[in-house]
């Protein structure tokens, strides 16, 4: 049996194999015998960690989620502390984006276990929605921040914009994996949304001009 220190490593190399094959043959080519080979392990070191294919599904999934949390919190470093809001929310955004492998692998897996979820209520109960919905309250406490120091419109609600953010971050990621859309028109959206997020002020300005504008013509 590995040595207590080696346990978290054993885990996070066996989730790895799982997200690979998933990422490469679709989550329905995982089996307990699959992931084992694929990670160079033993079956019985693979059932030893995850007692059956769902457990691995639920732990493979933490682990990606863990992984996603971490390349968010990179993409902030050398920022201060706290960061600006919109540069969290910037940071999720575009690392929400399948644009590069790890993010792609992320993104498609993640559509996957949603599938799944649809079916399987333990995989829905326990990590698949509850880890959304810990994002999205990251998402929601991090707009409340920006309304409090006034980077927000007043009116604006925190919790339904993380809700819109996280549906645009999936709809895009989609978009993406299937072609319909570029990486580069993927971020312009993005960050179109931002600018009339957080820059109220502007629109504002804008909305103003637009009304003088059309008062001196119809006069």
């Amino acid at each position: 049996m590995p040595r207590t220190t080696d346990h978290a490593v054993r885990r996070a190399q066996i989730a790895d194999a799982l997200v690979r094959i998933a990422g490469r043959e679709g989550l329905h080519a995982v089996t307990m015998r699959s992931v084992a080979a694929e990670a160079g392990v033993s079956l019985r070191l693979v059932q030893y960690y995850f007692q059956n294919k769902e457990h691995l599904l639920i732990g493979a999934l933490r682990h990606l989620e863990r992984q996603s949390h971490h390349r968010w919190a990179q993409r902030l470093a050398g920022l201060p502390d706290p960061p600006p809001p919109r540069a969290v929310v910037e940071a999720f955004l575009i690392e929400a984006l399948p644009t590069d492998e790890p993010s792609r692998v992320f993104h498609l897996v993640g559509t996957s276990y949603a599938v799944l979820a649809m079916t399987d209520p333990q995989v829905a109960e326990q990590p698949f929605i509850r880890g959304v919905d810990r994002l999205e309250q990251q998402l929601a406490d991090t707009l409340t921040r920006a309304r409090t120091t006034g980077l927000l419109a007043p009116d604006a609600d925190p919790a339904l914009e993380a809700s819109r953010l996280i549906a645009l971050a999936n709809g895009l990621g989609t978009s993406l994996l299937v072609g319909q859309r570029t990486p580069e028109v993927a971020t312009a959206v993005l960050h179109y949304h931002l600018d009339r997020l957080f820059d109220h002020d502007g629109r504002a300005a804008v909305t103003e001009n637009r009304k003088s504008g059309s008062s001196g013509h119809t006069s």
